[in-house]
């Protein structure tokens, strides 16, 4: 791998333990990653960043591009000095964003407007790779097609098709040394072309492999469904990454598959409407019956919130509309995850990983699917 080592410390079935060093830091998975998609975690400063426990975050070669700049970030010193966070950094390359919106596909790239201010724009492997080479990621992502749940096969197999020499197109022209570079599995929802994409990528050969084209409205059952056709396809002995997937139940049956990275926006998209998750269940802090609540938000856990505050004051802050609820919330969002991976961790090394996970599946079963994402405007997400 480029400047970067991975190792396999425990199983337990098909869960894994592992180890991935990277130029800003070692990763022990299973791991959360916090999204930053606007080179910030939402209303998160990176000193309480760092108080939750997180060992990688996530921005967005889409939006990056287009403000500030990565010309811009570069000259700051990429992203870890334009964001001031010595932490290892994962770069989405874009494919997920452009996948909302209204384009133009073509095997040269996709050709759309961008949301904010309508430019045309145009987004190919190459423009991707050039892109997060300057934002300076310890990991990039490669250029990827990502097709709506419900799309036809006739087009899932040419996406298929079309993906696969794009991301042959980003391992070519991607160059810098201290920078992994990820492959994607999409295919929709068709095994045979799940399986087909994961050995076209395999055999370009990159340094770690994502599932893409899942948490698009498919629903749990179907996301497990697809990581079955798909993960027994995907090298042992490189990261896998699930994109865009965060709840318990979802990461736990992830990790039961073979994965060992996620990332998320629930954790501070829904702090800010004062839901926060605990190992009794979600509870929303802005319901009365917290008023005189003078408990901290979950008893096990260790964050600054829960350390420092009770329910009481959070009800305060979102009732008097005070903005430092949204941000104590996340920060305890974020470290509950974090905890809740180590913990899943833990249950791998010692042997115990199925009865952590039925705990799991006790405490947050299975959600009704989201509606679909296309249409919706990622930065609304986050």
């Amino acid at each position: 791998m480029r400047e970067s080592r991975f190792s396999v410390d425990a199983t337990d079935g098909p869960a894994r333990a592992t180890t991935l060093e990277l130029p800003h830091g070692t990763v022990r998975t299973p791991v959360y990653m916090p999204v930053g998609t606007q080179a910030a975690v939402r209303s998160v400063s990176p000193l309480h960043l760092a108080d939750t426990g997180t060992q990688i975050l996530l921005a967005n070669t889409y939006h990056l591009s287009q403000r500030p700049g990565e010309k811009l970030v570069a000259k700051a010193g990429g992203l870890h000095g334009f964001m001031g966070v010595d932490l290892p950094i994962l770069t989405d390359s874009g494919g997920f964003q452009v996948f909302s919106l209204e384009k133009e596909v073509t095997e040269n790239g996709v050709t759309f407007r961008y949301e904010v201010d309508g430019k045309p724009t145009v987004l190919t492997p190459e423009r991707s790779m050039e892109i997060q080479q300057a934002l300076g990621a310890d990991i990039a992502m490669v250029f990827d097609e990502c097709i709506a749940f419900g799309t036809d096969r006739k087009y899932a197999e040419a996406s298929v098709d079309r993906t696969t020499r794009w991301e042959a197109r980003c391992k070519e022209v991607h160059t810098r040394d201290d920078q992994s570079l990820f492959g994607i599995v999409q295919g929709g929802f068709w095994p045979d072309l799940r399986e087909k994409s994961a050995k076209a990528i395999r055999d370009i050969g990159f340094d770690g492999y994502a599932v893409g084209g899942l948490s698009v409205g498919e629903g749990h059952d179907t996301m497990c469904q697809v990581l079955d056709w798909t993960t027994p396809h995907m090298p042992v002995d490189r990261p896998r990454y699930l994109m865009g997937v965060g709840r318990p139940i979802d990461l736990v049956e992830g990790v039961a598959r073979g994965i060992d990275m996620f990332d998320c926006v629930i954790q501070t998209r829904h702090a800010r409407s004062g839901v926060a998750w605990t190992w009794r269940g979600r509870i929303r802090l802005t319901d009365s019956r917290y008023r005189s609540d003078l408990y901290p938000l979950d008893t096990r856990c260790t964050c600054y919130t829960c350390r420092t505050f009770s329910r009481a004051y959070l009800n305060h802050l979102f009732r008097v509309g005070e903005i430092l609820a949204a941000t104590l919330i996340s920060v305890h969002n974020i470290a509950w995850f974090h905890q809740f991976m180590a913990e899943m961790r833990t249950s791998i090394e010692e042997g115990r990983f199925e009865a952590f996970r039925e705990e799991v599946r006790r405490i947050y079963p299975p959600e009704p699917p989201e509606p679909p994402r296309k249409g919706r405007r990622r930065e609304e997400d986050e």
